[in-house]
């Protein structure tokens, strides 16, 4: 059996008359039905059997869109508020879920106070966005854990530290200590304290786990340790997984006649004054790594869907100003 998972920021997903932010920012009709329209292409595209949105502020329209296209199976995990003073202008968004197979149960993940406390957070701290944690049963009875999440976007374009794989985990904590003590960049800091939060819920279950969505932060980044690794949380030198990156369990077979060449580039999810970065992902826990001995699939792909990305890095609001991201998975046969 084959499954394929999806993540997908509608970017500004508001059924008019109702704005996101502020009164001019709403849809004309026609324009509406131009993003509905692409948006279902999109979804048509990616052929998956469950999908992970974010950037959702319209729960109804959502909700119709997926079931026309087969997705039996709904979920949003709070509602979008709107404003006291217009009621008409939505002032939050969330993520929502679309699947083809029975969604048996979802759950609060909750803060983990402890964490919040190492990173010495200061105020009330809530995730930016509620995030799914869903319970759901596949054709063949298993039965997986899907997390959809948004984490907190760096709007205020604080400097943040860029790293790449020679960083370790020690240099990335020693050169960001001063900015988190000092509270330079406090969205970095909600982002570590939301995944730290994520972490210590997902250890804990010990189901099949799918984890996808937008993480607005760049790959290597110290937001994706403390999100996927042992050794963030605690005190050991060497790297321990709790959830792998599909992309990199997921291998290509290419024909190369330049070996000379340099390594592809990982290709972008999202661009930022025209320069691309990977912040859109999908992770997978264990029991989906081919490599471990108790895996019980394996990634048979991973596609980034950019095609509107090329034509405009900056997207258009009409469509997306992301990619979208689709993991395969191909279970052990009994």
């Amino acid at each position: 059996m084959k499954l394929r998972f999806g993540t997908f920021n509608l970017f500004q997903f508001v059924e008019p008359p109702f704005s996101w932010y502020t009164r001019k920012d709403t849809f004309k009709q026609e324009e509406w039905k131009e993003k509905i329209t692409w948006i279902k292409n999109q979804i048509q595209q990616m052929n998956c059997d469950i999908i992970g949105f974010q950037e959702v502020f319209s729960k109804d329209a959502l909700e119709k869109l997926t079931k026309e296209l087969g997705f039996d199976y709904f979920y949003m995990s709070a509602e979008a508020r709107t404003s006291k003073q217009n009621p008409t202008i939505y002032i939050s968004t969330t993520v929502a879920i679309a699947s083809k197979y029975p969604i048996i149960e979802t759950y609060k993940v909750p803060v983990h106070g402890k964490s919040i406390q190492n990173h010495k957070f200061q105020g009330h701290f809530k995730f930016s966005r509620t995030p799914i944690k869903a319970l759901l049963e596949l054709p063949n009875k298993e039965r997986i854990i899907v997390y959809v999440n948004h984490l907190k976007s760096n709007r205020l374009n604080e400097y943040e530290y860029l790293f790449n794989k020679i960083h370790t985990l020690k240099e990335k904590k020693e050169q960001t200590k001063e900015a988190l003590e000092k509270n330079y960049s406090k969205a970095l800091k909600q982002r570590l304290c939301e995944a730290s939060s994520l972490y210590q819920d997902i250890k804990k279950t010990n189901t099949p786990t799918i984890f996808m969505g937008d993480l607005n932060d760049k790959e290597f980044s110290l937001t994706i340790d403390a999100l996927t690794n042992k050794a963030y949380h605690q005190n050991i030198k060497k790297d321990s997984l709790i959830l792998y990156d599909a992309s990199y369990l997921y291998s290509k077979k290419e024909y190369n006649p330049h070996p000379e060449q340099k390594e592809k580039k990982r290709t972008a999810t999202s661009y930022f004054q025209g320069y691309g970065n990977v912040i859109d992902y999908i992770f997978v826990s264990k029991e989906f790594n081919k490599k471990e001995k108790d895996a019980i699939a394996k990634i048979t792909s991973y596609e980034i869907f950019d095609e509107h990305l090329q034509k405009n890095h900056d997207g258009s609001i009409l469509q997306s100003d992301h990619a979208q991201v689709v993991c395969e998975i191909e279970y052990k046969e009994d």
